[in-house]
């Protein structure tokens, strides 16, 4: 009896989780597809393998945070295969700028995420519609670092080469308008890691387990590839999306940033409901740590301490300054070089003059002193 109730109790559990969740979901908001555009366009034309692994890491939002801190405080990227990530997320960790530009930009991220979890089917269109865009501006054709493939109307990105994978860098707001061509970084490894690839008839994203299944970049790259049961494995053939996703708050406003395609696309009609701009939490202030002794002999809830606190304050003395100051020569008509010399000036008339100095030849001698003059005595005679 005791088993059967408690059988009962897990069903009734698992039940009410599944139709919260469900009631949940019936509350998303999707995006429009204006919007969609707008948030994948920096990615569109990223490779289908890659950009596959960074769908599906959007929905962990979280992950990338904290594998993006190990990245950049670990030397070797390979530490983070046995990391107790998601694999999507452990595969975008082997490429740091890709992880890194998700990592600085966890709103969008976030969003990105909860638009795959409710709208795989609207992602992936917006994606081929992109695709097309930068196609008809002349931008997207194959390069040593990128193969496109037309498979069924569909547009494909394949890595070109067989052991490394390029990520292309362009403006988004330019090169699905008018001619631009992609440019590529440094090239990094394809692994073992790189196990997911687009189905765009069944529009989701599936595990493939590096079986060729007519994909020709997974045959090409097949024999560079060290296979292990890290990245290639039965647990992944159901490729896991954290539908949690859709529940975390996400501040829309520098969403807004992203109008590269429809610039007068915003996100303002999530603001208003449970999806809308997270507040951030108030910071208390300082907190007074009271002195003892004071309190010990001085009632300081008493109103009436700052009644007596100080004097009262007294208005500021004004201060008359001179019609002319000193150092503005422009203004008062004074040159303060003469200015500095009036101290000169005085002493020079108190002083004597001094005697003047008298140089002579050294062949000339020295004139003798004249003689005295004689006086004349009272009777008028001469002495």
């Amino acid at each position: 009896m005791g088993k059967i109730l408690a059988v009962s109790l897990v069903i009734f559990v698992a039940i009410s989780s599944s139709l919260a969740r469900a009631q949940d979901y019936w509350h998303y908001q999707p995006f429009s597809p204006d919007q969609l555009d707008n948030l994948l366009a920096p990615i569109a034309l990223y490779p289908d393998p890659l950009l596959a692994q960074v769908l599906i890491a959007a929905t962990f939002p979280d992950q990338i945070d904290e594998a993006a801190r190990f990245v950049r405080d670990s030397p070797n990227s390979d530490y983070v295969d046995r990391l107790p990530w998601d694999v999507s997320v452990r595969a975008v960790a082997h490429y740091p700028t890709v992880l890194a530009m998700m990592a600085d930009k966890l709103d969008w991220t976030t969003a990105l995420g909860q638009a795959y979890v409710n709208q795989s089917t609207d992602v992936m269109a917006s994606i081929q519609r992109l695709r097309a865009w930068a196609r008809a501006a002349g931008n997207l054709y194959d390069t040593p670092e990128l193969q496109v493939v037309y498979v069924g109307g569909e547009i494909l990105l394949w890595p070109a080469q067989p052991q490394y994978l390029y990520v292309p860098r362009y403006d988004p707001a330019v090169v699905f308008f008018s001619r631009a061509p992609l440019f590529f970084g440094v090239h990094f490894l394809i692994g073992a890691w790189l196990n997911y690839d687009f189905d765009w008839r069944e529009h989701h994203v599936y595990y493939h387990g590096w079986e060729a299944r007519d994909r020709g970049w997974i045959e090409r790259s097949r024999p560079y590839v060290h296979i292990t049961n890290i990245y290639v494995n039965n647990t992944y053939q159901n490729v896991v999306i954290n539908h949690a996703v859709v529940d975390r708050r996400v501040n829309y406003g520098p969403l807004d940033r992203y109008d590269d395609i429809h610039r007068t696309t915003t996100f303002n009609n999530f603001r208003g409901s449970d999806r809308g701009v997270t507040q951030a939490p108030s910071r208390p202030g300082p907190v007074a740590i009271p002195n003892k002794i004071i309190t010990r002999n001085i009632d300081i809830t008493d109103r009436r301490i700052n009644d007596y606190r100080g004097r009262p304050p007294q208005p500021p003395a004004q201060v008359q300054g001179p019609a002319a100051p000193a150092f503005t020569p422009i203004r008062g008509g004074l040159d303060p070089r003469v200015t500095s010399r009036r101290g000169q000036t005085s002493r020079a008339q108190v002083a004597p003059p001094s005697p003047p100095v008298v140089r002579r030849n050294p062949a000339t001698p020295p004139a003798r002193p004249s003689a005295r003059p004689k006086r004349d005595n009272k009777d008028g005679g001469k002495q």
